[in-house]
């Protein structure tokens, strides 16, 4: 079991990593006062692992609340479903809700949890590897629009987060694949060194190798904890956390957040900031060639579909980084460094969008 702290002044929380949390009474004891929970999930991790959490919480007043599974459901209906079994179960400021899922399930439990008496606590339980590196920690929470992704929500810091690896087990090949986009986005972001070190152990990570996992699991949590501490409300670094994700959000919106899942719209929108920021003279060639190449070795998308250069724009003007009408992109100026702004040339956006979406 590893341990690590996210402080952001008024809030300050630990992400424990390891096996067999889930079951852990003096954990969730020691971590999560109060009597009343609400456990949050969708049928697929209740099935699995709603029974151990329960055993984790037992002792507790413990209400459910099953979702439909998937970002389409990322919705504001599926946050009121929340409501009402927080409100039928006659739960309090009290209570805390415990989010047992991945991304979707975190940022609409989050966002419930934000709103339900003008805020409550909630235990982030994340199950799949995008939501262990990288949703469950930081606070963000929220609901798809749509007009955009994640245009509806707030900040909300969570009491804990418990990372069990043993969850990991169960995931479906593509969902690890998925999360590792996450991964390698820190790399580039952040640390060439953890960039290098998932090019040479990318196969280990793939068959699930228990040490591997953790390390990339740390250490992702660890980068984001380092950013989040230093701007958790976004105004400025923080937004080098969504390299990829202006335009992974365009591809998710325009294709109705049913043909790919987020990590793998991200891995494509990390190709076209590295294609832009190589135009822009930023980066050489080289370093989107090694993230083509380490997508690949991970099985993510590197195809872009042709969703036309006028939507996807127009998509990317939905996002939330947009200031006084210009869009704001995070960009590479070397592999482990990122800036954001809309100081860039538009002729070579155009050509960005022309050769990955026309």
């Amino acid at each position: 079991m590893q341990t690590l702290t996210v402080d952001v002044g008024h809030a300050r929380y630990s992400v424990t990593i390891g096996p067999g949390l889930l079951a852990r009474r003096d954990f969730f004891e020691h971590h999560v006062p109060g009597d009343g929970a609400l456990i949050v999930s969708n049928p697929i991790v209740a099935a699995l692992y709603l029974d151990p959490l329960r055993a984790g919480l037992a002792g507790r007043r413990i209400a459910e609340c099953i979702l439909p599974d998937g970002e389409q459901h990322k919705t504001l209906s599926s946050a009121a479903l929340v409501f009402d079994a927080l409100v039928e179960n006659r739960l309090h400021r009290d209570a805390t809700i415990f989010a047992l899922g991945g991304g979707v399930v975190g940022d609409i439990a989050g966002f419930a949890a934000a709103c339900y008496q003008r805020g409550i606590a909630f235990a982030q339980v994340p199950t799949t590897l995008l939501a262990q590196v990288d949703s469950s920690v930081g606070g963000k929470t929220g609901v798809n629009h749509p007009g955009g992704k994640n245009l509806i929500g707030a900040f909300h810091q969570p009491l804990v987060v418990v990372a069990d690896t043993d969850t990991l087990l169960s995931l479906p090949d593509r969902e690890l694949r998925a999360g590792l986009a996450e991964v390698i986005k820190y790399g580039c972001i952040r640390d060439p060194e953890l960039f290098g070190w998932l090019e040479r152990h990318i196969a280990e990570i793939l068959a699930r190798d228990a040490e591997s996992l953790t390390h990339a699991i740390r250490r992702s949590c660890e980068i984001k904890a380092e950013v989040v501490a230093l701007d958790e409300r976004e105004q400025n670094i923080r937004a080098i956390l969504n390299f990829g994700h202006t335009f992974g959000h365009a591809i998710e919106a325009a294709t109705a957040y049913t043909r790919y899942l987020h990590g793998e719209a991200v891995a494509l929108g990390m190709l076209m900031a590295t294609d832009l920021s190589a135009r822009l003279g930023l980066i050489d060639d080289d370093v989107t060639r090694r993230l083509r190449d380490l997508l690949s070795a991970a099985g993510l998308p590197t195809s872009t579909p042709r969703i036309g250069r006028d939507t996807a724009f127009g998509l990317m003007q939905m996002d939330k980084k947009v200031k006084a009408g210009a869009v704001r992109l995070v960009l590479l100026e070397r592999l482990g460094s990122a800036v954001v702004g809309a100081d860039y040339a538009a002729d070579a956006l155009a050509a960005t969008l022309d050769e990955y979406f026309a």
